[in-house]
């Protein structure tokens, strides 16, 4: 069977209409229709409240940074993205982390939890006050031994990384302005060794990936992003797309198999 989107598109959806193929091939068969009209924000919200309120005990640290980095833009990851990042550090074990764009500092909270004693989390951020916020967030959670925030641009302080004597990252979690991504996604493969997982957010940009004609500097970002990904031998990669409390969107995801 087939899906055909039809009625109004979502926000920057590309394509009107659409047809997908529930097998995931296009083939002839019946159709149904699906109007994204009935799939909408509200239920994506719901549905994140709903799992995380089972899945996600109340956790005061987590409020308060929450509360302190409302001064801050909203771009921060959600919680259950949050959760979904420290599974993956758990899951592979990571001891070294690299997190490009720190914000207020909620999503190396996640992570930080997940190393272990002897583990670090290196976290880079532009904005001087962000950091601050971060860095009070941090110590409220109590890894200020383990999570060190540096300030400046992120391509600078990747090219003073690499000068550093020191072991590769085992993940990477890269959430910074999106037009300089490949730049940093080039520089966190160069700090990895088979097996390091890095993870970049916000993608997918409401559909606007697929828009080869736009203008957009974070579109075209996110598409040089891509097309370097699946070019580059030493990586197995995937995008997945992610509806939420923060929207379409989604997240890539490279293993670095080779180096």
């Amino acid at each position: 069977m087939a899906l055909e989107v039809a009625g109004s598109n979502p926000a920057g959806h590309p394509n009107s209409p659409l047809t997908i193929a529930s097998s995931g091939h296009a083939r002839l068969g019946s159709k149904r229709t699906v109007d994204w009209r009935t799939m909408s924000d509200d239920r994506w919200d719901a549905v994140d409240a709903y799992t995380t309120a089972l899945l996600q005990p109340a956790d005061p640290v987590l409020e308060a940074a929450i509360r302190e980095n409302a001064e801050l833009p909203n771009i921060a990851v959600s919680a259950a993205q949050g959760q979904f990042l420290s599974l993956l550090a758990l899951a592979i074990k990571a001891r070294r982390i690299l997190e490009v764009g720190t914000l207020g500092g909620y999503s190396a909270i996640w992570m930080g939890r997940a190393l272990p004693e002897d583990g670090r989390l290196i976290s880079l951020e532009l904005n001087p006050q962000h950091a601050e916020v971060a860095r009070r967030n941090i110590a409220r959670a109590g890894l200020e031994s383990k999570v060190e925030v540096r300030v400046g641009a992120a391509l600078d302080s990747l090219t003073t990384l690499k000068d550093e004597v020191g072991e590769p990252f085992d993940l990477v979690f890269i959430d910074a302005d999106k037009r300089n991504t490949p730049e940093y996604f080039s520089a966190a493969v160069d700090m990895s060794h088979a097996g390091t997982l890095i993870v970049v957010d916000n993608v997918v940009r409401q559909g606007r990936l697929t828009d080869s004609d736009s203008d957009d500097p974070d579109t075209q970002g996110m598409r040089r992003l891509i097309e370097q990904m699946g070019a580059d031998r030493r990586l197995t990669t995937t995008v997945i797309q992610t509806v939420g409390v923060k929207g379409w969107d989604g997240f890539a995801f490279a293993l670095v198999v080779g180096t």
